[in-house]
Formats: structure tokens, sequence, C-alpha cells
């Protein structure tokens, strides 16, 4: 198994959303998304990929969106690594001294997993919890 660093397509990405029943935008705003996005990973096995995670964000504020794991290779700990890479990304880009936010929504019955991550729960009443970790650099603020 492979993860790659930003070398995530518009088929790979269709595809992915796709095996998990997700509803797939044009491949206009598709590709216009994936290629706005800061890092991406996707995760390679013999060939095929069959899992992804996208941060989108500028500097302060970053969201981590299309997480997916294709259901044959889920429940092997791949989410739970590109979680830690996309946050691990987040961490790299901060100055001294910096902090910065991760979003994400989380899909309803999932908020356990990126709770253990280190994000706190936000409820929010039309979706999905959204979710939320602060991550900073150097020592703390008093």
């Amino acid at each position: 198994m492979e993860f790659r660093e930003n070398l995530l397509v518009y088929e790979d990405y269709y595809s992915l959303r796709q095996s998990v029943g997700w509803k797939n935008f044009s491949e206009t705003q598709a590709k216009k998304a994936l290629a706005a996005s800061p890092y991406t990973i996707t995760v390679v096995e013999n060939g095929q990929t069959i899992a992804m995670g996208r941060l989108i964000g500028d500097g302060l504020y970053y969201i981590i969106a299309d997480v997916v794991v294709h259901p044959i290779y889920q429940r092997r700990g791949i989410g739970s690594r590109i979680i830690d890479m996309l946050t691990q990304y987040v961490q790299r880009q901060l100055p001294a001294g910096g902090r910065a936010s991760i979003q994400l929504i989380a899909e309803k019955g999932k908020e356990a997993f990126y709770e253990k991550k280190g994000f706190r729960i936000i409820p929010h009443e039309f979706c999905g919890s959204a979710m939320r970790k602060i991550i900073m650099s150097g020592p703390l603020p008093h």
C-alpha cells in the first residue's frame, strides 16, 4: 500500500465518491477544486486507488474534505493515516508561534473516529456534526 501526496486526479476522485454512495459534482467543478487543493492524499494498492483525502485552506483555516476509503478496504487504519497526514501537513505549514483551525463535517455515526483524532464536535442542525481541531506551533499562549 502506497500513500501518495498531491496526485489526486478526477477519475479517482469520482470513482471513490461513487464507491461510498456520495453524489458527484460536475467534472469541471471537481477538476477546478482538485487543482485548488493545497494538499491531497491518495492511497494505491496493486495499481488501484483505494482511498483519498483532500485539504482545502488558506493558512489560517483548513477544511478536511473527501476522506473516502473504498468499502472493501475500510477498517484497516487507512482513513486514520490519511487524517494524520492531512493534519501533519497543516502543522508543517505553521510559522513559529502560529496556529490554525482544521474543520470538517463528519458523516453521521463517524464522529467518534474524529474525536479520537483530537477533533471536537460543534453540533449542526442541518447535516452530520461539524468538527474542529486547533493546532498550534511553539509554546501555548497564556
